[in-house]
């Protein structure tokens, strides 16, 4: 699932050349305030990159489908060879729905809102009869996409995915050291900047935001280099393998920045609490709608989270960077 050879299509919308140019910049990456995966704090340089201004939308992956018949990870039916202890019945094409929750519930469980729906794929993100065009989600980031399925779209596109460094960089618009994208405070003067729950997760969702789910890309303002949502939304894949330490090339003489570091190997990757899986992780980032303050406050630029490659869901999308700048 690393390596996927698709064509690209000479004749893609211009929107999908939507891009902003990152300058060159050296910056603090990481937190040492609020989860331990993403420390220490150490000084990055990353060269001069374009990347998307917006998460790719419904339109835009519906335009790189219908150029290149590409079907998604969540249209396959999982083979049982594949996942050990697999129940009966599962072996169907589907993918992960969120379901708010009537009560709280243990918060340690996930299993209390994830809901493994079969239909379940990009055009119904919700499943059977979720269709994006009667639910108005063509401007919304498209979800439901395994990490197989951003790789192939930006390479037709002729692009990437962004590394978790240039992503944090990117997200952080130019501030140094700021908790969120636009600084400090998460609602300054009560004023909503990203898509996120507001109230007590997963089962009191006050909407201050005016959002259940995804909103429309540009719904927020953009942070200071004209990007949108990389706070909130939906969480977003990185090319790079996950470690629960960030993973990152010394740098020579041990005295300055590390340049371009990129993530963890492959076998590093898997997840220690499941040994009889072999399914590696990528970091995504920028956390999504559904972090809130009692639960996964993730909706900053230095959080990180590991996803498995296989796995699509409500709550993650993409977007695309280029390096010939």
């Amino acid at each position: 699932m690393e390596s996927i050879d698709i064509g690209r299509d000479s004749a893609k919308p211009a929107e999908m050349d939507d891009m902003v140019v990152i300058p060159a910049g050296t910056f603090t990456m990481g937190s040492e305030t609020f989860y331990p995966e993403e420390a220490p704090l150490r000084r990055v340089s990353v060269d001069a990159f374009r990347m998307d201004r917006t998460p790719v939308t419904n339109r835009q992956f519906a335009a790189f489908v219908e150029a290149t018949g590409h079907t998604t990870v969540a249209e396959v039916a999982p083979d049982p060879k594949d996942y050990p202890g697999m129940l009966a019945g599962m072996d169907r094409a589907g993918s992960l729905v969120f379901g708010k929750t009537t009560a709280p519930v243990d918060t340690t469980n996930p299993g209390n809102w994830w809901n493994f729906t079969f239909g379940a794929y990009w055009r119904q993100p919700l499943g059977v009869g979720s269709d994006i065009e009667s639910l108005g989600l063509w401007e919304h980031p498209v979800v439901q996409v395994a990490y197989a399925d951003a790789e192939a779209y930006a390479k037709w596109a002729g692009k990437d995915l962004p590394t978790e460094a240039e992503f944090e960089y990117a997200a952080r618009g130019g501030l140094e050291g700021r908790d969120y994208a636009w600084g400090d405070e998460l609602a300054p003067g009560g004023v909503m900047m990203a898509n996120y729950w507001q109230g007590l997760f997963p089962f009191a969702n006050q909407m201050l935001d005016g959002w259940e789910r995804t909103s429309p890309v540009g719904t927020y303002l953009a942070n200071g280099y004209g990007l949108v949502d990389m706070i909130g939304n939906t969480w977003e894949w990185t090319r790079d393998w996950w470690s629960e330490k960030p993973a990152i090339s010394k740098p020579s003489g041990g005295c300055c920045a590390l340049s371009n570091p990129r993530g963890a190997k492959l076998k590093d990757s898997f997840d220690p609490a499941q040994p009889g899986v072999r399914i590696g992780r990528k970091v995504i980032k920028g956390g999504s709608h559904l972090c809130a303050a009692n639960y996964c406050q993730r909706y900053r630029p230095a959080a990180r989270h590991p996803e498995m490659i296989d796995t699509s869901t409500t709550h993650i999308g993409f977007r695309c960077v280029t390096r010939n700048v």
